[in-house]
């Protein structure tokens, strides 16, 4: 059993990968799913929870740009004991911001979220509490290349 997060820009082919790696074998979680809910985080929690303690997989497609925003949901994680695997998604500003500008209706972001997110955005490291970490990358040809995780030099992922 596995809590798997996704890291990255909207745009930067999350819910693209979930579709293709993960939608048969994991619940998906996403923010994205309850437009116009309050307590979204609360809500997000207990989908993990009631998931994870009926043994089954979790894959969270939301941005978790930071540390602190990552550490409550690898916690719950770790608490259920499953395993927690991390994906941080290549995330190019302006190739983000081209994605989405083909999106349609709900699913196409107003580009100030991309701007904000960009802010906050920090590579993942496994001191952070992940059992294992990937680097994903959108090829121009539309594929996704899955590589293990590189810590940097600095230690900061």
């Amino acid at each position: 059993m596995e809590l798997v997060l996704f890291i990255g820009l909207q745009g930067s082919g999350k819910s693209s990968f979930q579709r293709q790696r993960f939608a048969d074998t994991h619940v998906l979680v996403s923010k994205d799913l309850w437009p116009h809910a309050r307590r979204k985080d609360a809500r997000q929690r207990r989908y993990i929870t009631e998931a994870l303690v009926a043994g089954r997989s979790v894959v969270v497609d939301n941005t978790h740009p930071s540390p602190e925003v990552r550490a409550p949901l690898i916690a719950l994680g770790h608490e259920h004991g499953a395993r927690v695997v991390g994906y941080y998604f290549a995330s190019d500003l302006k190739r983000c911001l081209e994605r989405n500008a083909q999106r349609q209706g709900r699913a196409r972001v107003p580009e100030v979220a991309l701007f904000a997110t960009v802010k906050q955005l920090r590579r993942p490291a496994r001191a952070e509490g992940f059992d294992a970490l990937y680097h994903v990358t959108l090829t121009e040809e539309g594929d996704f290349r899955v590589e293990e995780w590189k810590e940097e030099a600095d230690g900061t992922g």
